[in-house]
């Protein structure tokens, strides 16, 4: 009986618009023509056209060639003309394009390939130490400005055991340093005897420069004859570069 009265009520009320949701039943077209088509969420991306795991592999365009075309790489010039928010995107363009050629050149070696155009992750990871030193040039002139402190952490120049110079970064006690048995117990110096392994560690610096500046040498010999252009531009570089003081001396 109590069911019977609740469907007889049910159906003597009138029926209600849905006023909540911001439209009544009467604005609805009363043919699918008239009916505009809705876009899909695949136009608002703004990304690249390719997605997933392609964005690792170089263009098609470019597979079984042997040399590919590509610009100079930035220099630490040309990044201080630009902003932070254009160096944020900058240094991950870069990084997007150094894990294609890594991928590129990982899978040169697998397939025992050369790799085209070798030169271009050379030229990537170029520009983003130049990005890396600008950045902390920045920070560096910012620091100096608002603490008058070079480096993000205080500290001194010291000797360590050995007699290296190193940077000592300080750090905050709960005590004076006069009292502080633990800050008096290390020596920010070096005892005669390791004079000797103070002139080994330089000779072995020095020996790993003269390695890395014949290395250099090398590179730019084997550039000069891969790539003719190149020899003459850095000639005429160099000729500029040795005729800038007599132009200053004879401007003046």
């Amino acid at each position: 009986m109590a069911a019977w009265l609740c469907r007889r009520l049910a159906l003597c009320r009138p029926p209600v618009e849905p006023r909540s949701l911001g439209f009544a039943l009467g604005q609805f077209y009363k043919s699918t023509s008239q009916v505009a088509p809705v876009h899909h969420c695949r136009f608002l991306h703004v990304s690249s056209s390719m997605k997933g795991l392609e964005e690792f592999f170089d263009d098609p365009k470019n597979w079984g060639a042997e040399t590919v075309k590509s610009g100079a790489a930035w220099t630490c010039e040309q990044i201080r003309t630009k902003s932070n928010e254009d160096l944020h995107k900058l240094w991950y363009v870069l990084l997007k394009e150094r894990n294609m050629l890594l991928t590129l050149e990982q899978e040169a070696k697998r397939q025992v390939l050369p790799m085209p155009s070798p030169e271009r992750l050379e030229k990537v990871i170029e520009s983003m130490d130049a990005i890396d030193t600008v950045v902390q040039e920045r920070d560096r002139a910012l620091r100096l400005l608002q603490t008058g402190q070079e480096y993000p952490r205080p500290g001194a120049w010291r000797r360590n055991i050995l007699g290296q110079v190193i940077w000592h970064k300080f750090k905050q006690w709960a005590i004076p340093w006069y009292v502080n048995r633990r800050y008096k117990r290390k020596r920010f110096y070096a005892m005669p005897y390791t004079e000797p392994l103070q002139r080994l560690i330089l000779e072995k610096h020095l020996a790993a420069a003269a390695r890395k500046k014949n290395r250099e040498e090398k590179r730019e010999k084997l550039l000069e004859r891969k790539f003719p252009s190149y020899a003459a531009k850095k000639a005429k570089l160099k000729a500029e570069l040795e005729n800038a003081p007599e132009l200053q001396r004879s401007k003046s």
